[in-house]
């Protein structure tokens, strides 16, 4: 391993030079500076994170719980480009991130417990149970926090555009002669199904539709079992949907497994739409209609604001940061003869 010696003969200075050197010190020209960063490079080196912290009292770690129910844990799309532009920003400003757990040496600890033993400067929740007293601990707590797809007034939020995507994909479904629309929206209570629900309703009145109650369902987000059973339900009153917006794309599944065992077809006969924008949408025949979610920019976004609080916690504001998503017109919504 390179250490300051190595460095420091290489460049025929002292170690205490080199320190200050790789740390920017005033009293350092800016010719030995650059003359030492680039043989540290050169060489190889990098900084023992030990005894960074030692000397700063800082672990530039940053923990990220990610408690998804449904078990599809990091093989999710949505999830992994989240994560995957997390990492690479956090990264890329100086941070490693680190995965919260409640157990060490057989004791179970609290996610709070467990960023104070591991000494986080601060949390992104990526995926959790809003509803556990211990996410609710760890958000009032003095560890700053951001979180995404979630509204708390502690927090800083990143979310994705909600609202605006359901709008686009409403009208995009209405554009092409749908009147009779349903949605089977995701579990009631988060702010993802609260934005989404409220912007059906609106958009739907807007176009001035009147839809009946029983075109409204709710099924698990990424499950397909819930969506196959409301789907049935659908297609089987005495008067049907022409389109079916679904939670997600995982949920289009289920429903897609319906509709062919009934013998029906996508489009001819039931137009289908999703949410999330994933790639197996656009692997499946016909292409998905959906709303790509911008995952990475959330991911993005989110080790941004909190390494911003991290580091200048006194400027510093709660905001909810939105990002945009994209309509992909896909092939599942047929263009049909309007009617009334």
């Amino acid at each position: 391993m390179v250490s300051l010696k190595t460095i420091a003969e290489r460049c025929g200075v002292s170690t205490a030079t080199v320190s200050k050197a790789l740390n920017d010190h005033k009293d350092i020209s800016e010719e030995t500076k650059n003359r030492v960063k680039q043989t540290a490079q050169t060489l190889g080196y990098f900084p023992n994170a030990a005894a960074r912290a030692l000397k700063t009292n800082r672990s530039y770690n940053i923990g990220v719980l990610f408690e998804e129910e449904a078990g599809r844990g990091l093989t999710h799309e949505y999830f992994s480009g989240v994560l995957n532009g997390l990492k690479i920003q956090a990264e890329k400003l100086g941070y490693d991130i680190t995965f919260i757990n409640t157990c060490f040496e057989n004791r179970k600890m609290s996610y709070y417990e467990h960023c104070r033993y591991r000494n986080f400067e601060g949390v992104v929740i990526v995926c959790a149970n809003f509803d556990d007293p211990d996410v609710t601990e760890l958000m009032n707590s003095e560890i700053p926090v951001v979180t995404i797809d979630y509204v708390h007034h502690n927090c800083t939020a990143v979310t994705s555009n909600n609202i605006q995507g359901m709008e686009d994909l409403v009208k995009y479904i209405y554009s092409q002669g749908h009147r009779k629309i349903a949605y089977i929206h995701g579990q009631e209570g988060s702010s993802v199904t609260r934005d989404r629900l409220a912007s059906f309703y609106r958009t739907i009145d807007e176009l001035g539709l009147e839809i009946p109650d029983t075109y409204v369902r709710s099924a698990d987000y990424l499950e397909t079992k819930g969506s196959a059973k409301q789907t049935k339900e659908l297609l089987n009153l005495e008067d049907p949907p022409t389109c079916i917006i679904y939670p997600d794309d995982t949920s289009v599944i289920g429903g897609r497994n319906v509709i062919i065992e009934m013998g029906l077809r996508i489009p001819r006969d039931i137009s289908v739409a999703g949410y999330d924008g994933t790639m197996i949408s656009q692997l499946l025949y016909p292409k998905l209609t959906t709303i790509r979610q911008n995952t990475e920019m959330i991911g993005s976004e989110a080790a941004t604001r909190l390494i911003g609080t991290i580091e200048k916690p006194r400027t510093t504001l709660v905001e909810r940061v939105v990002i945009e998503g994209s309509l992909v017109p896909g092939q599942s919504v047929g263009a049909i003869q309007p009617k009334g």
